[in-house]
């Protein structure tokens, strides 16, 4: 029903997915850069093609696929569901009269302040993004990890100093500008941050007590920028800053050194390990192909009795 050619597609309907390079017809799970690309006509739910029209321009062309409303594709019935992951990101349903299929594209299946949470789907065929695949990423609850941040954060407000939050300008900076907004703890965004909560606010999402960064720091205020891993993420003006990173890869004691900052807490938009055996289990696929993950997680459903596959890049075609 799909193959891999530098990327996944569905075959009947000549359709990529998530390939990040021009195609006649692509579906984007979501706006990430990592997921996008300049399609001659891309298909997606309308946050992504709000999102998408930010980061490449209003110009190019885009199908929209609001969640749970089916279109018609070749010979395919195409729906879209909530992924969890980031504003707008999908889920992608292929059904034909034989078989279906669900891509699950990045996705986490618990509650976020900014998204709608993921829906699963039955399917014949998943195929399924499975970053977190080993037992050591399994999150703390959720509601631990908000209240260590917010407790972390008025402790550094409290010693007149400034929490500087490292998260992704689209999806966790806004997910984490909501969570402190919510709390009472007013934030400052990175330029380019706050750009993307501009379109997040023009598409119905609230986050609450938030404001531009213009060199100026605001008194008792928490700063949001990018991570340290790109250039532009130093803010100038901001005295004392206590830098805090918030990924789902601070399960791993390590991830503060590797990333250089002072805290680092465990706040993810995908799905853990336990929620990965969740989703096989949900969806009840005959066959399970594996994306953007270990290869031990595919062993590892394969020991659980799943009839489980990897995805990778290492041969330019293969037939699924």
């Amino acid at each position: 029903m799909f193959h891999w050619d530098r990327g996944i597609f569905l075959t009947a309907a000549g359709l990529a997915v998530d390939v990040t390079r021009r195609q006649k017809l692509g579906f984007m799970s979501h706006a990430h850069a990592d997921h996008i690309a300049t399609h001659e006509l891309a298909y997606c739910t309308p946050a992504t093609a709000a999102l998408f029209r930010h980061r490449r321009g209003a110009h190019h062309r885009t199908r929209e696929m609001p969640y749970r409303k089916p279109c018609e594709l070749g010979p395919l019935r195409l729906t879209t569901y909530p992924a969890g992951h980031c504003l707008g990101s999908a889920m992608l349903l292929a059904e034909d009269d034989r078989q279906s299929l669900l891509y699950t594209g990045d996705f986490k299946l618990g509650p976020s302040a900014t998204s709608e949470q993921a829906e699963l789907p039955q399917a014949d065929i998943l195929v399924m993004e499975s970053t977190f695949g080993r037992p050591k990423f399994r999150m703390p609850p959720r509601e631990e990890t908000i209240g260590q941040l917010i407790d972390l954060v008025r402790r550094i407000l409290a010693d007149e100093q400034t929490p500087v939050i490292h998260a992704y300008a689209l999806g966790k900076a806004q997910e984490v500008t909501r969570l402190l907004s919510d709390a009472g703890i007013p934030v400052q965004q990175h330029p380019m941050t706050f750009a993307v909560s501009e379109v997040y606010r023009e598409c119905g999402v609230d986050l609450g007590q938030v404001s531009k960064y213009d060199g100026h720091l605001l008194p008792g205020h928490a700063v949001i920028t990018l991570p340290r891993g790109m250039k532009q993420f130093r803010l100038s003006g901001i005295d004392r800053p206590v830098s805090i990173a918030v990924t789902g890869w601070a399960v791993d004691s390590s991830t503060k050194y590797r990333q250089k900052v002072d805290h680092a807490l465990p706040l993810s938009d995908h799905a853990d390990f336990n929620e990965l055996l969740e989703t096989a289990e949900r969806v009840g696929a005959k066959q399970i192909y594996c994306t953007h993950g270990p290869r031990e997680f595919v062993e590892h459903l394969r020991a659980e009795g799943y009839n489980a596959f990897p995805v990778t890049g290492s041969y330019q075609t293969r037939m699924f």
